[in-house]
């Protein structure tokens, strides 16, 4: 057996419905799955089809779309907290243990402001008042995510995603789990090409999310930090079959029949179970 179980996130790109990729997922092998949220979305369901079939539902990943928003006040911001204590009431309401939440979107040179520690401060709040974890994950916007994790990592509802993809073409390769691996909670596993630009600018369409060992991430050195920082708990993998705009290393994926994409899916999470050690029984 591995040391850490295995988990995938749902994705539109997959072309299933929530509950049938979830049934799918348990049939190839995964242990959990990872959806995202919108107001009416179908989590009462999709926890039914988890506890069903004997399923983690390792998290939801709240809205994100208007993380910039929430440094300012502004009716926007009112309505990105709005949304996220909803997200915060649905996963306590369906015993979904994390939310995963963005500091940041954007490639813009603002700063964190205390106004925007006060209008996340609300969702912190909630989240301890409910009993849920909120799980920060590195973006674009390093500074936004350092400032949350200075004011709020003290918090027991506060924790820290990793996304080993972002960390490669957003945040220029830095050691994010030297600085926020004590607070670990789940991760978003993927690989890319690195940044494309020769001048270094940073896009949102070198994030890829190919499946690992299909780019140039250092998949030992990743199981190395990880065991570093002593992190126990599912690894879970957020992919897609669709390229970016402009780009196609994800074109081979969407021509797979989805079975077999998600077989292979499941095939390298193992091979990166495999570098932390344990075999199958």
């Amino acid at each position: 057996m591995w040391k850490h179980k295995l988990c995938l996130g749902t994705s539109g790109s997959f072309g299933l419905s929530v509950p049938e990729q979830i049934k799918l997922f348990k049939e190839i092998g995964f242990d959990g799955f990872f959806t995202g949220w919108s107001r009416g979305c179908g989590i009462k369901e999709w926890k039914a089809s988890a506890d069903e079939l004997g399923m983690i539902y390792q998290s939801v990943h709240a809205p994100f779309h208007y993380a910039a928003k929430m440094w300012r006040r502004s009716e926007e911001a009112d309505a990105a907290v709005d949304d996220l204590l909803a997200c915060l009431r649905d996963c306590a309401e369906n015993e979904v243990p994390v939310m995963v939440m963005h500091a940041y979107i954007g490639f813009d040179s603002s700063t964190p402001t205390q106004e925007g520690i006060e209008i996340y401060g609300k969702v912190v709040a909630e989240a301890e008042r409910l009993g849920v974890k909120l799980a920060f994950e590195n973006t674009e916007g390093e500074p936004f995510l350092a400032a949350l994790m200075e004011h709020f990592g003290d918090s027991e509802a506060v924790g820290f995603c990793w996304d080993s993809g972002h960390e490669m073409c957003y945040n220029r390769s830095v050691d994010l789990l030297a600085l926020y691996g004590k607070k670990l909670i789940c991760t978003h596993l993927h690989d890319n090409l690195g940044i494309k630009a020769y001048d270094g600018t940073i896009t949102w369409h070198d994030d890829l999310h190919l499946l690992p060992f299909d780019g140039i991430a250092d998949w030992q050195g990743i199981a190395a930090r990880l065991e570093r920082e002593g992190f126990t708990g599912e690894l879970t993998l957020e992919l897609s079959t669709v390229s970016k705009p402009g780009r196609h290393e994800n074109d081979i994926y969407a021509k797979m029949d989805i079975v077999d994409f998600l077989a292979e899916a499941y095939k390298r999470a193992c091979r990166v179970a495999a570098l932390r050690g344990g075999s199958a029984l």
